[in-house]
C-alpha cells in the first residue's frame, strides 16, 4: 500500500523520519526510518535519507510492504478475554506475561496466546507485534486491547495518541502521599546511567504526565488511582520514584528490600475507555484487581484496623 501526502509550510525544516512519524501515528519512528532505509520512501520521486529536511510542497511517496506471515509460535495459552468482536479483543492481562516478543522472550508472550486465539491479527507493527495497538510492562496486569485488522489499529492508534482513549492505573506506592490528588509534570528519557531504566530528566527525554488521586491511606503506605495523559515507558513508575513514593514490589525502580509477595509491581491497568474503531460506540473495559494486591490491601487493612 503506497500513500502520498505533500509538505505544508508548517512542515518546511522538519526531518523526514519525524514528519512521517507525525502524519502516520499507527507506526513508530523506528518503523519509519527502516522503511525509508529499504527504500520504500521517496520525495519528488527521489530516494531520500531519515534526516532530509523537508520542504513546503514536498511529495512524499511511503509504501508500506505487506505484512509478512507471522514466524511466532502460536501457542494455546489460556487468555482472560473481557471482550471481543470482529476488530478488537480486550483482554486481562495477567501479571508475569510479556506483551509481544523480545530478545530472551519469544514464547509465552501475549502475542503467541492471540495467534492461537485469532484468525487475524492487524499487520502493521510487523510480525513480532501484530495487533499490538499499546503494551504493558511484563509486570503490570489488567487492561490491553489488541487490533484485529489495520483499520481498526490505525484508528485505535490515533485516540491513545490523541488522548481521546483514556486509560486508569490503580497502585500500592510506599509512603503517605501528602496530597489528596495532583499532577505529575516530569519529562522522562532514558537513565544516564543504566540504559535499562527510564528516569525524569530534561535531556533527550519527551513530555510526560501523570495524574494521580488518592484512594486510600495505610500510614506507610498508599493506594492509588493513576490516568496516563502520556504514554511513555514506565511512565507511572518513574513518577511515582521521582515525588518519593515508588511502587511497592517494583525491581527497577522501588526499594531493594521486598515488603511483600508479590512477583513484580503492586500495578494494575484498572480500566481502559475507548471509541470502537468501526461503530464509534464509546466503550469502558474493567478488569479486577489481581489476587496478589488483594492479599497485599487485606494485610495492610488488617494492620490499619489494629492500628500498629
Amino acid at each position: 500500500m503506497t500513500s502520498i501526502i505533500e509538505a505544508t509550510d508548517e512542515e518546511q525544516g522538519i526531518r523526514l523520519d519525524v514528519l512521517l512519524t507525525r502524519r502516520f501515528s499507527e507506526l513508530s519512528r523506528s518503523h519509519i526510518q527502516k522503511l525509508i532505509a529499504d527504500g520504500l520512501v521517496a520525495v519528488n520521486q527521489n530516494p531520500a535519507k531519515a534526516n532530509y529536511k523537508a520542504q513546503a510542497k514536498d511529495i512524499i511517496e511511503i509504501t508500506l510492504p505487506e505484512a509478512k506471515p507471522a514466524e511466532i509460535i502460536a501457542e494455546a495459552i489460556p487468555l482472560d478475554i473481557l471482550y471481543e468482536d470482529a476488530d478488537i479483543i480486550v483482554i486481562n492481562k495477567p501479571r508475569g506475561m510479556v506483551v509481544h516478543p523480545a530478545a530472551g522472550n519469544y514464547q509465552g508472550t501475549l502475542v503467541n496466546a492471540l495467534l492461537e486465539h485469532c484468525q487475524d491479527l492487524s499487520g502493521i507493527n510487523g510480525e513480532i507485534r501484530p495487533g499490538i495497538v499499546h503494551r504493558l510492562d511484563k509486570d503490570t496486569s489488567g487492561v490491553i486491547v489488541a487490533a484485529k485488522n489495520d483499520r481498526a489499529h490505525i484508528d485505535l492508534a490515533e485516540q491513545i495518541k490523541s488522548r481521546t482513549a483514556s486509560r486508569k492505573y490503580l497502585a500500592i506506592v510506599h509512603g503517605n502521599i501528602a496530597e489528596e490528588q495532583g499532577i505529575i509534570n516530569a519529562p522522562i528519557g532514558r537513565h544516564p546511567a543504566d540504559r535499562k531504566k527510564m528516569a525524569v530528566t530534561f535531556t533527550n527525554s519527551k513530555e510526560a504526565i501523570t495524574r494521580f488521586r488518592v484512594i486510600e491511606r495505610f500510614g506507610n503506605y498508599t493506594l492509588v488511582e493513576c490516568k496516563l495523559q502520556t504514554g511513555r515507558t514506565h511512565q507511572i513508575r518513574v513518577h511515582m520514584q521521582y515525588i518519593g513514593h515508588p511502587v511497592v514490589g517494583d525491581p527497577k525502580y522501588g526499594p531493594e528490600k521486598k515488603y511483600f509477595a508479590i512477583a513484580g509491581q503492586a500495578l494494575h491497568s484498572a480500566e481502559l475507555l475507548l471509541r470502537h474503531p468501526v461503530t464509534g460506540k464509546d466503550m469502558v473495559f474493567t478488569a479486577p484487581l489481581p489476587p496478589d494486591m488483594v492479599n497485599i490491601l487485606e494485610k495492610l487493612h488488617t494492620i490499619k484496623r489494629e492500628g500498629k
